[in-house]
């Protein structure tokens, strides 16, 4: 396993570049293994119009088995990525490979794994939700002043899940057991 190959960088004002840069992206995957993308989409903050991010593509692709790597991840590292990690997330195996240029974390999946799924309510949510958009904004920037990736994450993860809350709630296509947290302490 290698680590990231491009550092971050700090949260920046939404740029309409990044489309561009995921569509890259994009290309680049599709020219490597054709076929055996099922899909490829672009999440988190860079897809998000008016939504402050680190400058990093983050981009969700199902292949037909995470787990067979021998048939997607050499075509992967020879057209640029870096395999940086295997894990399970919510029971799914996940593999996260990096890209230099453009700065990009590909996070791999089968098909029906729930992150990907999460991803994309979430995305979708902060496009249509003003409001959420500005909360996350606010955590961004209260995060970006802390102390390294790990501690942005938990800086902003209290806003995080009250957003998936809301959206989960308003996705009628999920079933969702609310379990909003209890903001009088």
């Amino acid at each position: 396993m290698s680590s990231r190959q491009t550092v971050p960088g700090a949260v920046q004002a939404h740029d309409e570049g990044w489309r561009e840069q995921f569509a890259e992206v994009g290309r680049v995957l599709t020219k490597s293994i054709g076929d055996l993308a099922l899909s490829i989409c672009h999440v988190g903050s860079t897809s998000v119009p008016g939504l402050v991010a680190k400058p990093v593509i983050d981009a969700d692709l199902t292949v037909l088995d995470v787990e067979d790597e021998h048939s997607y991840v050499p075509q992967l590292e020879a057209a640029g990525f870096s395999l940086i990690f295997r894990d399970v997330m919510s029971g799914d195996p996940h593999r996260q490979l990096t890209f230099a240029r453009p700065n990009t974390n590909l996070h791999v999946w089968s098909p029906g794994a729930i992150e990907p799924q999460r991803h994309l309510v979430f995305t979708d949510w902060l496009r249509t939700n003003a409001a959420d958009r500005e909360r996350y904004n606010a955590a961004k920037a209260v995060a970006s002043a802390g102390d390294g990736a790990a501690r942005y994450n938990d800086l902003k993860a209290a806003v995080v899940y009250d957003i998936y809350e809301r959206a989960f709630i308003a996705d009628p296509r999920h079933d969702h057991d609310p379990h909003p947290r209890d903001l009088a302490r």
